[in-house]
């Protein structure tokens, strides 16, 4: 994998890191203005080890997976590439929200009204009240 991928991350290390690995990391590194570094598909930051997947390929040429585990104290900064479209900030797409529709039935079903519809809302008078007026008898 390389930097100009889409995805991925690049494990940058301390300069004594890359001392005491020695000649061990030197396959796995990619030298850049940035530094030396590797480029990996996954990271797992979570133990006393960073273990890093590396997309690999054998003598035959056959892909592989490679796993690389330093202790998390010899990495100095880890950076993500990533072009997933779907994330950050755009347009939002309006959703229509389904209404519920009563059954001649009367099951009880609801259902939403607009503002200003029913009796009365085309003359601005208050709509009637559901329950009676003290005596018994709607107004």
């Amino acid at each position: 994998m390389l930097m100009n991928d889409k995805n991925g991350y690049a494990v940058f290390f301390f300069p004594q890191a890359l001392e005491a690995l020695g000649e061990a990391i030197r396959p796995y590194l990619q030298e850049t203005k940035a530094g030396a570094h590797v480029v990996c598909r996954e990271v797992d930051t979570g133990g006393a080890l960073v273990e890093m997947t590396l997309d690999g390929r054998t003598t035959a040429g056959e892909a592989i997976s490679l796993e690389l585990m330093v202790p998390t104290n010899m990495v100095r900064m880890i950076v993500s590439a990533r072009s997933d479209e779907a994330f950050g900030f755009g347009p939002r797409v309006a959703v229509e929200v389904a209404q519920p529709i009563a059954d001649a039935g009367g099951s009880g079903a609801q259902v939403e009204v607009e503002a200003g519809a029913g009796p009365g809302a085309a003359s601005g008078a208050a709509p009637e009240a559901a329950e009676p007026a003290p005596g018994g008898k709607k107004p």
